[in-house]
């Protein structure tokens, strides 16, 4: 896919910044198709398309989870790990406002407001990954040592296999 076949986004902006080899890939978004959708659009296992969730700790304090598309988070066992009483998810509005990307297209790179980042451990167990590229429909392919030197990552255990 050439240069001008793809969106650029803040999360391209970011990674080309910074000189992070990517691959972009396009996919036909579906409304709450999640990572089911580009699992299949993309012919790439689902467990390595990586969804971007927005979490809210104790005292309203964002962060990002990284999460295997086939997983889901252990709200307490994430709050146990990071040695809080509660974690909540963002509501829809909070998470677009601190991210500066609409739900279902947000990305870690590029936020608007710079976020605590916890992907879970085994998402680093591979080579390479698909992550939102800061628009629906859009991933893109990175590397995981490339994901781990481009944001400061705190890697949890708090997958539940879904």
């Amino acid at each position: 896919m050439s240069r001008n076949e793809y969106l650029v986004t803040q999360a391209v902006r970011f990674l080309r910044m910074r000189n992070i080899r990517f691959s972009p890939m396009l996919y036909p978004y579906v409304e709450h198709g999640a990572t089911r959708q580009a699992s299949t659009s993309l012919d790439v296992p689902q467990h390595q398309v990586i969804k971007t969730l927005l979490l809210d700790t104790e005292g309203k304090k964002p962060n990002i989870v990284l999460m295997h598309g086939d997983c889901e988070v252990s709200l307490k066992q994430l709050a146990r790990r990071l040695g809080m009483k509660r974690i909540t998810p963002c509501d829809e509005k909070s998470a677009e406002n601190y991210t500066g990307y609409k739900v279902g297209g947000i990305s870690p790179f590029g936020t608007r407001t710079r976020l605590p980042l916890y992907p879970q451990e085994t998402i680093m167990d591979f080579e390479k990954i698909y992550i939102n590229g800061g628009s629906r429909g859009f991933m893109v392919e990175i590397s995981t040592s490339d994901l781990a030197e481009s944001l400061c990552v705190t890697t949890v255990d708090a997958a539940v296999r879904s």
